[in-house]
């Protein structure tokens, strides 16, 4: 038998929310049964995970912290992926943002007045977070190259910077030989809500730039741009589109958020700078997953980001009452990319019989004998 795989007509809301939908059921299907194999009762442990995320006003406001990293940079991937620009270094150009915020708190601050130090390290941040991208925007442009490898491979080389700098040049002297930079001073850290670590700046910009970036895609010319470029590049040259400006402003934007949420972590949560694990609990990771569960709408991302900080949280409560790793976390979010991946595909692609393979001729009467 032959078979063909087709491209569906455009998926329907119902169908496409039906793939979400299933994706997690999945996730949490494969985490039930991870747990089970340990011994552990499924129901049980998903309990505790929700219940430590969002069953306590302590579980909620974490969730929220964990959060805020996620809708920044989910929301710039979900420009970069409209695009199909596959920016998969915005862990490296959150720790380049947070390098470029802690030089500003470290060095910058007693040359600014108060009130300047930390717009001058979001600036510094942002403007981090968009160098780190602008080499893999440049090396697609100029040779070609898979921005997917470049953007992947500078995630290491940022993580052995800021090893390299607490380790070496910044390394504080106050603080009895671990490796961090000395602590911010007052007017270089972002003030938090009450009984809590919401550093609440961060979270507004974070909410402000996921509304601005889907009126930027739905309402503007450069939005149709990425778009067009996108789905069909093609026509996009046909139409005189500069596919080249549209790579490079659209890494530009996504590094530049990602170097904000780098900005948000050492200011508003550590307030000094630390190893590349202890600033980044994987948030350039993650948040793919958030901005691909969003059906890569920035808006959505806002929703997708508070689930993925609440099963975050829930590794640590799992991690402390049931004895399991923090990794365990990853499963869920892997199976759930990989569930979306699959229902996308299957979403977009039918496979149809087209036929049987022709019989194949009879051997020659010599060879028969």
């Amino acid at each position: 038998m032959v078979f063909r795989i087709e491209r569906r007509p455009p998926p329907g809301f119902l169908a496409s929310f039906g793939v979400v939908l299933a994706a997690l059921a999945l996730g949490m299907l494969a985490g039930g049964l991870l747990f089970a194999v340990k011994g552990i009762d499924p129901f049980t442990a998903l309990w505790k995970i929700f219940q430590g995320s969002f069953g306590s006003s302590f579980g909620l406001k974490d969730t929220v912290t964990k959060a805020i990293p996620l809708i920044l940079i989910g929301a710039g991937l979900c420009l970069a992926f409209r695009g199909r620009i596959w920016n998969i270094g915005a862990e490296g150009q959150l720790l380049a943002g947070a390098i470029g915020a802690s030089g500003v708190a470290l060095y910058g601050t007693p040359f600014l007045p108060e009130w300047a130090v930390l717009p001058a390290m979001f600036l510094a941040g942002a403007i981090g977070g968009a160098a780190w991208a602008w080499f893999p925007a440049v090396c697609r442009i100029r040779w070609g190259m898979n921005e997917t490898i470049t953007t992947l491979m500078l995630n290491y080389v940022a993580a052995e910077l800021v090893q390299f700098l607490i380790y070496g040049p910044w390394k504080g002297k106050s603080q009895f030989g671990f490796p961090y930079t000395d602590d911010f001073a007052a007017c270089a850290t972002l003030p938090t809500l009450y009984g809590s670590r919401i550093h609440w700046p961060t979270l507004a910009l974070g909410v402000a730039t996921a509304l601005a970036l889907a009126l930027l895609v739905s309402r503007s010319r450069f939005g149709f741009e990425v778009r067009v470029v996108g789905e069909n590049p093609e026509a996009a040259h046909y139409a005189g589109m500069d596919r080249g400006r549209v790579v490079l402003l659209v890494m530009l934007v996504s590094g530049a958020l990602a170097g904000l949420a780098g900005v948000g972590e050492v200011a508003g949560i550590h307030r000094h700078l630390s190893a590349p694990a202890s600033i980044s609990s994987g948030y350039g990771f993650t948040a793919i997953i958030t901005a691909y569960l969003a059906r890569l709408h920035p808006v959505a991302v806002i929703f997708t980001s508070l689930f993925f900080g609440g099963l975050l949280v829930g590794g640590d409560v799992i991690q402390t009452s049931l004895g399991l790793p923090f990794a365990t976390v990853h499963i869920f979010n892997g199976m759930i990319l990989f569930a979306l991946l699959v229902g996308d595909f299957l979403l977009d692609h039918r496979v149809r019989r087209v036929g049987e393979l022709p019989a194949a001729p009879p051997a020659p009467a010599s060879e028969a004998a």
